[in-house]
């Protein structure tokens, strides 16, 4: 059975989407990250798509439920690295992807979780108990 790595990097969760997610294996992220954010009270999740080629309606609902729930739990989410035709596809479906944020890449990503966030959030100040979670 698949399963999609979870980064911890102090505050923060990364996942980084490296194989076309196909319905189970998109739901069982959508449910594992959320419990890695109530989990470690993560303040902001970023998921990298560079490597994601097709996004279907249901996978971009599940980006928005990601973000949706994710922000309930006081965590925001940036989607990184979005290749032009995924962004196409998905204005084309009509899909707002409300609460998403996005990013050209990781580095500026970060950034702008670390931004959103606000001053409590130190580049220091991270923890180093940096830890990968699949199950």
């Amino acid at each position: 059975m698949d399963k999609i790595p979870i980064l911890r990097m102090g505050n923060f969760l990364l996942v980084t989407i490296q194989v076309d997610l196909y319905d189970r294996l998109a739901l069982d992220l959508e449910a594992d990250l959320v419990q890695m954010v109530n989990k470690t009270s993560s303040r902001g999740v970023l998921i990298d798509i560079s490597a994601v080629s097709i996004v279907d309606s249901f996978m971009g609902r599940i980006i928005g439920n990601i973000a949706s729930m994710s922000k309930i739990l006081d965590a925001e989410t940036v989607v990184v690295g979005m290749q032009p035709a995924v962004a196409i596809t998905l204005i084309e479906l009509g899909l707002p992807l409300k609460g998403v944020h996005t990013a050209l890449n990781v580095e500026r990503g970060m950034n702008l979780l670390k931004s959103m966030i606000g001053s409590d959030i130190q580049d220091g100040e991270e923890t180093d108990d940096d830890d990968t979670f699949a199950e």
